[in-house]
């Protein structure tokens, strides 16, 4: 990475937005930076007022710049000034009705223009570039980029290229994690070739954790070999979205499925170095049938048998 690496990429991107914002007069009749205020006053940290110095922080503008903007913004009847809910020294800033139309006919205007670009961009293509987009804002310093939250996570089936991904995961994660060898992925494949080939999609089925656009975690239900038992698999949650209760969500997922389907029992197979998956399947209800050691993976291990009577389960 160099300077001029960062300078061209300024330059590419003030092309894309300059496309943007002045070819069709996206905040029209005011300017980018008069419509970016707009955009705070009418999105209040935690509901607070805020005043000219807020504003100047968040923006970083010049005070006398400001000082003029919300000048402009008194004559057009867009803001007024107040007393300070926190220092009698300032003078809040909130936007009247009329304010409060025109930040939000903006704010749809720009929705809108993005969007239109967004739709020049593949689908494939779209959770690269939000990931790639959320690591150049974490990387510089965003900490709002740096803290996902549990209801940015959702829930969906698969599509093309997840199985594969399910493998390529599986396999990589328990390798960095646990030293497992390619056995284990050998048997991640063999797992999900099955599922793919020959699954009944009433009875069986695949959940994909995403975030930002990329997938962040998996979990499958198949049929076992015991009538009216089904068993979880191959339950994965990638490292950065850990803390977010996205096992506890596909766990869920996987039971409610079952049970609606009409399952008498799930069962599921793990092994005892997995100490966080265990704590999920336990506070969902499920109860240790039985252990035995092995070798596998290239390492010792005691393997473990899980079992949930669905008629029984705890909610």
């Amino acid at each position: 990475m160099t300077v001029q690496d960062i300078r061209s990429f300024n330059r590419f991107y003030t092309n894309v937005i300059g496309a943007l914002d002045y070819s069709r007069h996206l905040y029209a009749p005011y300017t980018l930076t008069e419509s970016r205020v707009l955009y705070e006053l009418v999105h209040p940290e935690q509901g607070r007022r805020l005043d000219a110095a807020d504003l100047r922080a968040r923006l970083n503008l010049d005070a006398g710049y400001l000082s003029r903007i919300l000048g402009k913004f008194e004559r057009d009847g867009l803001v007024e000034r107040g007393a300070s809910e926190h220092d009698s020294r300032r003078r809040s800033i909130t936007l009247t009705p009329r304010g409060r139309t025109t930040a939000e006919l903006l704010d749809e205007r720009s929705r809108e223009a993005v969007g239109a670009l967004l739709d020049t961009v593949p689908a494939a293509d779209r959770g690269r570039l939000a990931q790639a987009l959320r690591t150049v804002r974490t990387v510089l310093g965003d900490g709002r980029a740096a803290a996902p939250r549990s209801e940015d996570v959702t829930l969906r089936d698969p599509g093309p290229g997840d199985l594969g991904w399910i493998v390529a995961r599986n396999g990589a994660v328990y390798a960095a994690e646990f030293g497992w060898n390619a056995e284990y992925e050998g048997l991640v494949a063999r797992v999900v070739a099955d599922f793919a080939q020959d699954h009944d999609p009433y009875l069986e089925r695949v959940w994909i954790a995403e975030l930002d656009g990329r997938a962040v975690g998996c979990v499958m239900c198949v049929r076992d070999e015991a009538p009216g038992t089904a068993r979880l698999r191959l339950l994965l949650v990638e490292p950065e979205a850990r803390g977010l209760g996205v096992g506890d969500r596909l766990v869920r997922a996987v039971i409610d499925f079952a049970r609606g389907v009409g399952y008498r029992e799930l069962v599921l197979w793990t092994n005892d170095v997995l100490t966080s998956a265990r704590s999920i399947y336990r506070r969902h209800g499920f109860v240790l049938a039985g252990e035995t050691p092995h070798r596998s993976f290239g390492v010792d291990l005691t393997g473990q048998d899980w079992r949930l009577p669905l008629q029984q389960a705890r909610e």
